[in-house]
């Protein structure tokens, strides 16, 4: 059963993957037959030839959005039956990544009713669907024999949760990153227009899918708020769960210490933006720092336990 699941799983996120790169190539080139004058004045142009990017940034249709909810139900199931076999609880950093991209993909869903966010679910489900395989390639994984306990599914939960957030909060200010760059080329002058379309058509047209910068910057912020505010009950109730399993609230293994100091800089993060509004650059690379640091924390130490060192983690 679980090897139907995976199948289905990967089979529809890398469809819509590859049924939404071919969509936008085909959009890509259709500003291009605009440039070619017809042969005859009773040759028109293909119908549709017109619309170009602008169809491509109308947002996901309701076949795609349908067929997108049918792949997150399939690997939520996957990742219930696959983690949760019996009271015990199977988990490594394979399952940890796959997790993580399943909530980011539904995440990605959600706001896809609000923004048109074509740009982003090119980006999503290629790495979702490698993802939700992931724990087909690596098995090493530890059986945690307290999952039963309702503290620590609320913990786990709400973990998740957050990291999903945090995923998308990342994509997110990757693209910015990007766009950022492209505007900056074009304010450059016209031979790095040129030089930029030259060498980078199919990143620009990808990136012409996007909502504007400054509704990219709400939505990362907003994500970024609200991952904070789990992360911060993750962190509680991880202490409440220490004190009640080891009586000893704090454990200050690489684990928690890169989780406190993700949680530090994401706070910084946001009292800097409430205070002095701060935005750019500097403070994406600084979203990008900050996941790096709770990706250690969540996967990182898993991988280096499971597959570099061979033993398991707790």
């Amino acid at each position: 059963m679980d090897i139907v699941l995976y199948a289905l799983t990967a089979l529809l996120y890398g469809g819509l993957a590859v049924a939404g790169w071919r969509a936008h190539r085909q959009a890509t080139a259709q500003p291009m037959l605009e440039s070619v004058p017809p042969l005859s004045p009773a040759a028109p142009l293909p119908a549709g030839a017109g619309r170009g990017l602008a169809d491509a940034s109308a947002g996901m249709t309701m076949p795609t959005r349908v067929v997108l909810l049918v792949a997150l139900l399939a690997h939520g199931v996957l990742l219930h039956t696959t983690i949760f076999p019996h009271d015990a609880m199977v988990f490594g950093f394979a399952f940890a990544l796959s997790a993580m991209f399943w909530l980011g993909a539904g995440i990605y869903w959600i706001e896809s009713f609000f923004f048109p966010l074509d740009g982003l679910r090119l980006l999503v489900l290629p790495l979702a669907c490698v993802a939700s395989l992931l724990p087909l390639v690596f098995s090493g994984v530890h059986v945690l024999s307290y999952a039963a306990d309702p503290l620590f599914k609320l913990h786990f939960l709400i973990a998740n949760v957050a990291y999903g957030l945090f995923v998308i909060a990342a994509l997110h200010a990757v693209l910015m990153l990007l766009v950022e760059r492209r505007l900056h080329a074009m304010r450059g002058g016209a031979l790095a227009r040129q030089s930029a379309a030259a060498g980078n058509g199919w990143l620009s047209s990808w990136l012409d899918t996007l909502p504007p910068l400054l509704t990219l910057e709400k939505l990362l912020f907003r994500l970024i708020g609200a991952g904070f505010v789990l992360l911060t009950l993750t962190l509680l109730s991880g202490i409440l769960f220490n004190e009640q399993l080891l009586d000893r609230a704090l454990q200050l293994d690489h684990k928690t210490v890169f989780a406190l100091l993700s949680w530090v800089m994401f706070g910084a993060l946001l009292t800097a933006r409430r205070v002095s509004g701060w935005r750019g650059r500097a403070a994406l690379r600084w979203v990008l720092a900050s996941f790096v640091a709770l990706l250690l924390a969540y996967v990182g130490s898993r991988f280096v336990f499971e597959v570099l060192l061979h033993r398991p983690v707790v």
